[in-house]
């Protein structure tokens, strides 16, 4: 949200009611502006404004960011008619602008990060940017350095264009890697493992960038970001 805006618009955005209902609150009194009732639509309020509808205050937020420990199951968007989304997990108010900040699979865990700022969000996914995100892959079959080679020099996948940009590839075990890419195509992860031969069996989000998932989240917890994680993704 930006101010100054409408005493409608920020009435809508922050109680979550339509505009239409709004308008008549605002006809019947409803709405105090700085302890002063304002019956104009068009209002101008500042962030430091103080509002009340019905006499509840209403106090916009501002920029935030959490983190989340997705488990399986859980979708990364806002809505959805079959599948539980990640924001159901979220206990905080007025959600509706926020936004998922680098998708998971379903099937797929660990960090997920969650915001209303738009401009923080595209720092992480775009690939110009070089945000690496780190996965833990375990494979069907054991892992190849031959795979681990072409993973670093960048796959051909199905129905792209380009090859992926190289990626850091670490193995783990016979069975495991650990892979960072600063891409965010559908899948990718599952789809650059099958371009050199072999199957994803289990994955798992352990970093964005310098940000690490929180060891003390269990599945299904999340917290807010601290200012010196927020700080990270605006570094050059």
């Amino acid at each position: 949200m930006k101010f100054p805006c409408r005493l409608d618009k920020f009435l809508s955005h922050l109680a979550e009611l339509p505009r239409t209902k709004v308008k008549a609150g605002i006809k019947k009194r409803y709405v105090t502006v700085n302890g002063k009732t304002v019956t104009k639509f068009d209002h101008s309020i500042t962030q430091d404004d103080e509002v009340t509808w019905q006499g509840n205050p209403l106090q916009y937020l501002g920029k935030r960011y959490y983190m989340l420990n997705k488990p399986v199951g859980y979708v990364c968007a806002n809505s959805d008619d079959l599948h539980a989304t990640v924001f159901d997990l979220l206990d905080e108010p007025n959600l509706k602008d926020f936004h998922v900040a680098g998708r998971l699979d379903i099937d797929t865990t660990g960090l997920v990060l969650i915001t209303n700022d738009g401009d923080w969000s595209h720092q992480i996914t775009s690939p110009k940017k070089q945000k690496f995100k780190t996965y833990l892959v375990e494979t069907q079959e054991p892992i190849t350095e031959e795979a681990l080679e072409q993973l670093r020099e960048g796959v051909q996948l199905h129905n792209e264009k380009n090859p992926t940009l190289p990626a850091i590839a670490q193995q783990l075990a016979s069975y495991s890697l650990r892979l960072s890419i600063c891409e965010g195509k559908y899948h990718q992860v599952k789809r650059m493992i099958a371009a050199v031969g072999n199957k994803v069996v289990e994955l798992h989000r352990e970093k964005i960038a310098d940000i690490e998932l929180d060891s003390t989240l269990a599945s299904g917890e999340y917290r807010a970001l601290t200012a010196q994680e927020v700080s990270i993704i605006n570094a050059k």
